[in-house]
């Protein structure tokens, strides 16, 4: 993987077929999290409904009535209360755009992933859905932090410095729970990295 560089006109990195497995099933998995499919179409194979009209919750496998906090930890982190200390206020700012940020973050994230599925080695962002992009891999990177257990900056660094120490004699001798979160906490590098790389090449159009 290589970082986003500009390009004629468009924000272009180099990610490998390989890690454009992983990087698309990650973000498949966090739109499912959102509670919509990250195809457009229906569950039944048929076409998604789009125009005047369309009701745009169709296809969301979760419901909108009785919103409330979500249970899952990660979603909580896509999906935060409004505030700490007003249930009434977090309730009823959830009914009122909770449906449309959920599908902001799916449309995003299946934005990303239709480019990740384009043959080639080379991801090209235009600079108008650079924000979008940014946007899709920060969401993907809080669900893997929150997996790991990633809340605060010294939480990073503690991974950052255990993904870099060599293991030897008993350390050598993980698990496979070890195993897991060792690859998870190598996604997560590569995404904050990735993410890291497009603000950057980002700024110089931003300031203008």
């Amino acid at each position: 993987m290589r970082a986003f560089v500009r390009r004629r006109g468009a924000f272009v990195a180099e990610v490998s077929p390989d890690e454009r497995t992983i990087l698309a099933r990650v973000v498949a998995d966090t739109c499912e999290l959102l509670g919509t499919p990250i195809s457009r179409e229906a569950p039944d194979g048929a076409a998604r409904p789009s125009g005047d009209g369309a009701d745009p919750l169709a296809f969301l496998t979760w419901s909108a009535d009785g919103i409330a906090t979500p249970s899952d930890p990660a979603l909580a982190r896509l999906l935060p209360d409004a505030s700490v200390t007003d249930e009434e206020v977090s309730a009823e700012f959830r009914r009122l755009t909770e449906a449309d940020l959920r599908e902001t973050k799916a449309a995003r994230l299946r934005m990303v992933w239709a480019a990740l599925q384009a043959p080639g080695d080379e991801v090209r962002v235009s600079p108008e859905h650079a924000m979008d992009w940014a946007g899709a891999l920060n969401d993907v990177r809080l669900v893997v932090a929150e997996r790991l257990g990633i809340r605060t900056e010294e939480d990073a660094e503690e991974l950052h410095e255990a993904l870099g120490s060599p293991r030897t004699g008993q350390q050598s001798r993980h698990s496979e729970r070890d195993e897991i979160r060792e690859a998870l906490g190598m996604l997560y590098s590569a995404l904050t990295w990735l993410q890291e790389s497009l603000l950057q090449v980002m700024l110089p159009t931003l300031d203008r």
